[in-house]
């Protein structure tokens, strides 16, 4: 009761973006099987999430655009987090955005991130109910995330985060609700959240939102259509954002 009266009564908006989103968005998360997605060149913006940098350094990009980390990836003790901060040693991102982290204890975030020297230009702390107020803005779902039942991945939340900045289109790899296991370690970890981030994959696809996948097995397994960039590729250099302008007169 006490965090459905406090959402209510602050009204709190989603994190914002510290630039814009104008061409495709890759979300990529860490599920053992992932894919580039056809024609990545500059136009496209990169999220990564947590560990998911080591899948994109493979992909020729060291430095993606955003970054969205859990909490407990910064001082955890259990296998993944120590692995997380294993591959992210040394590395950097455009911009940090670290979820459920207190905003008054910026000061020991920032000496976190530093004891593994993980860099970064914008660093924000996202609260829950920033979290909650994306997800009911974009997939007008009210969720107060009390169990793992009632919470969506950070992969989702960043699909939700791309489209709430308009991004044209959404491009999810290495994302699979029906996956177990991490890319960067052989635990072979379950998955939680696998029952809502279905349910907002398809209540967003429904509302025909542009949301792509850049693996095969998940647009079969799934329905997300599979991204071929011909959509893009055959747009008129003058109307894809970014792309530079002709001189003439």
């Amino acid at each position: 009761m006490y965090r459905w009266i406090k959402f209510r009564l602050t009204r709190p908006l989603p994190p914002p973006a510290p630039f814009d989103l104008a061409g495709p968005v890759v979300v990529v998360g860490s599920a053992p099987v992932s894919h580039p997605p056809a024609g990545l060149d500059h136009r496209f913006s990169v999220i990564t999430v947590n560990g998911s940098q080591s899948v994109t350094a493979k992909w020729g990009i060291t430095v993606p655009d955003i970054t969205m980390m859990m909490f407990n990836q910064i001082e955890g003790t259990t296998h993944n987090a120590r692995e997380v901060r294993r591959v992210l040693s040394g590395q950097r991102t455009r911009a940090l955005f670290v979820l459920l982290w207190r905003k008054e204890e910026r000061a020991r975030l920032e000496r976190g991130l530093k004891a593994f020297d993980y860099g970064y230009e914008h660093l924000y702390i996202v609260d829950r109910y920033e979290r909650m107020a994306l997800l009911d803005k974009v997939a007008g779902v009210r969720s107060l995330e009390l169990n793992a039942e009632s919470k969506c991945s950070n992969g989702v939340y960043a699909v939700l985060f791309a489209l709430y900045h308009h991004a044209p289109a959404v491009i999810i790899s290495g994302i699979n609700p029906n996956s177990s296991g991490h890319a960067y370690n052989d635990t072979g970890l379950a998955r939680l959240h696998v029952h809502m981030d279905k349910t907002i994959l398809q209540r967003l696809l429904a509302a025909g939102q542009p949301i792509f996948t850049a693996d095969p097995m998940v647009a079969e397994e799934t329905g997300i259509p599979l991204w071929t960039a011909t959509q893009w590729e055959a747009r008129p250099p003058s109307t894809v954002p970014g792309a530079p302008t002709s001189s003439a007169a």
